[in-house]
Order: C-alpha cells, then sequence, then structure tokens
C-alpha cells in the first residue's frame, strides 16, 4: 500500500501495490500493519463477523 501525502493536513491517499503475473492480478487494498508502521496506529476495537 502506498501514502501518499498532500496539501491538506491529515489528508492521505492511500493507493494500493498491485501484484501482476500472466493470469492478471491481485491488490491488497488496506493493511492494518502497514498502515500502523507508516502513520498511527488505529483506535478501536476489532470486530470479527462469522
Amino acid at each position: 500500500m502506498n501514502i501518499v501525502k498532500t496539501n491538506i493536513e491529515g489528508v492521505l491517499i492511500i493507493k494500493p501495490r498491485l501484484f501482476r503475473d500472466s493470469r492478471g492480478y491481485f491488490f491488497e487494498s488496506f493493511s492494518e500493519r502497514e498502515f500502523e508502521e507508516k502513520v498511527t496506529p488505529i483506535l478501536g476495537h476489532i470486530v470479527h463477523f462469522c
């Protein structure tokens, strides 16, 4: 995931990283671990839907 800062304070653009091969492509739209490493910890509760 690529994080791009903007001219507006606190506004970021999050772009998925594409993984391509002969079959097409795959992308991870969001990674909580990577976001917390690059930006800030996410505050809140984890909710699991079964």
